[in-house]
């Protein structure tokens, strides 16, 4: 509900649509998710004037939709928790989740302005204060609500206010339809579309935050024909325009095949259930039962141990201790989808699965965790899983993150496919290649569109004001 009110709100501030009529700006910005509003907002800090356009109705793309929260080593708020972490471990824990595939220059640049990205925000008003753990991580990093109330509205609003304050131009219904070059190959602006006709939009720089292709199973399929007819988690505007957009004028893409999939989305319903459920206790059950796997490996790893179970599908099970101890979960247990039994005979017999067994799964989960010794190889065993009413949701894995995209340096700047710099062009966030290598670790994904988004409004700014 608080995703839709925040939803609602931003479209109705930015209803109205602009005429048709050609503009001269310093920095034009592709996309208003986060990582768009966070250039725009920087870019603005720093004397610009941006406009930033967006084809949806509303404002926030992807980001509204996250869930876990934002990863960042060394914070305030760590050390007020008594989290020893350091940015080699998030650098380590970043590379080796994404199987070594990532741009070492680009996950220095990512751990290392993380911390920062969570000042910044806090510093525009938004609540952060609560620090978790994720899979995948070796330390609890991930900076999101208090409570652990979902990250993405915060986020977004955070910007939204923020843009807003700084009187930015946010265009709303306006399609990005080209990408304007000079004869020297350089990015001079855009050509848009809005229900009123098509205009340009004279640019210094733009940055291309349009987002990646996840909502297109075509796209998706093209690259790894396996997750043809995957559902997913993305919204509806997620299609990978940005990408087509760079490429037509020679940007060069790169790690198009590597997709990511959730492990935890309801069947049908395509509701994604938040890695902050297992990271705060939760435990994956499958048909028989039984635990099988590791729920705090990477997603992929995940996701293909549930994908091995019958039905591909897994119960993702928790008790009311773990309940109590996450915001995000007063969302599911409301829900149709999420049942309900006061003792394990009771969820036993609703998720269909013999009680006797399922007892003797938790009995060995305690056991494990008594022992500091689980056996699927889990370090991190909050919680005991003994507090009734207990709850188990149905899960199985869906097309969640393209870590593929342009390709860029740590200063945003995009390459072209001979390794040139394209002069004024940026691009941040999920429509870029190269931060994620094979598999983006939960959390990574807002300190990626915050992070980079910052880096590219500042470095448009930069060389906005270079141009005469």
């Amino acid at each position: 509900m608080k995703k839709i009110l925040v939803a609602t709100a931003i479209a109705a501030a930015f209803g109205c649509a602009n005429a048709a009529q050609d503009i001269n700006v310093d920095v034009a910005v592709i996309g208003a998710g986060g990582a768009g509003l966070s250039a725009a907002v920087e870019a603005a800090n720093l004397g610009a004037n941006v406009v930033v356009v967006e084809k949806m109705a509303m404002v926030g793309g992807n980001s509204t939709r996250a869930a876990g929260g934002l990863n960042a080593a060394t914070t305030a708020l760590q050390r007020a928790k008594g989290i020893d972490d350091s940015i080699e471990i998030a650098y380590y824990d970043t590379m080796k989740g994404g199987h070594w595939l990532n741009d070492p220059e680009l996950v220095r640049t990512l751990v290392k302005g993380a911390p920062e990205s969570v000042e910044w925000l806090l510093a525009l008003g938004a609540n952060l204060r609560d620090v978790g753990m994720m899979a995948g991580a070796t330390k609890a990093r991930t900076h999101r609500p208090a409570g652990g109330d979902f990250v993405g509205p915060e986020v977004v609003k955070t910007l939204f206010n923020a843009a807003k304050a700084r009187k930015v131009d946010i265009r709303t219904n306006t399609t990005a339809t080209k990408i304007l070059t000079n004869k020297q190959g350089e990015v001079i602006g855009l050509t848009v579309k809005d229900k009123t006709g098509t205009y340009k939009i004279n640019a210094k720089a733009v940055v291309n935050a349009a987002g990646g292709f996840g909502a297109n199973n075509e796209l998706v399929a093209s690259y790894v024909p396996r997750l043809k007819g995957f559902a997913t988690t993305n919204a509806p505007g997620v299609t990978g325009d940005g990408i087509k957009l760079a490429e037509k004028i020679g940007a060069d893409l790169i790690q198009m095949d590597q997709i990511q999939t959730h492990p935890t989305v309801v069947p049908q319903v395509g509701t994604m259930i938040t890695e902050a459920v297992r990271g705060n206790g939760a435990v994956l059950i499958n048909k028989e039962g039984k635990r099988f796997f590791n729920e705090l490996n990477t997603r992929d790893a995940v996701s293909a141990a549930i994908l091995k179970q019958k039905d591909s599908v897994a119960y993702l099970f928790f008790d009311s201790d773990m309940q109590k101890s996450l915001k995000a979960t007063d969302k599911y247990i409301t829900k149709s989808f999420c049942l309900h039994g006061n003792t394990i005979d009771e969820i036993a017999k609703a998720m269909g699965v013999d009680g006797t067994v399922l007892q003797a799964t938790l009995d060995a989960y305690k056991a494990g965790k008594a022992a500091n010794k689980d056996a699927f190889g889990r370090a991190n065993m909050p919680r005991d899983l003994d507090q009734g009413p207990f709850y188990a949701i149905a899960v199985t894995p869906a097309v969640h993150h393209t870590m593929g995209g342009i390709h860029i340096n740590p200063k945003a700047q995009v390459y072209n496919t001979h390794g040139q710099i394209i002069p004024g062009f940026f691009a941040a966030g999920e429509v870029t290649g190269g931060v994620h290598g094979g598999n983006r670790l939960g959390g990574n994904a807002q300190a990626d569109i915050v992070t980079f988004g910052r880096i590219a409004g500042q470095q448009a700014y930069i060389y906005a004001k270079q141009v005469n």
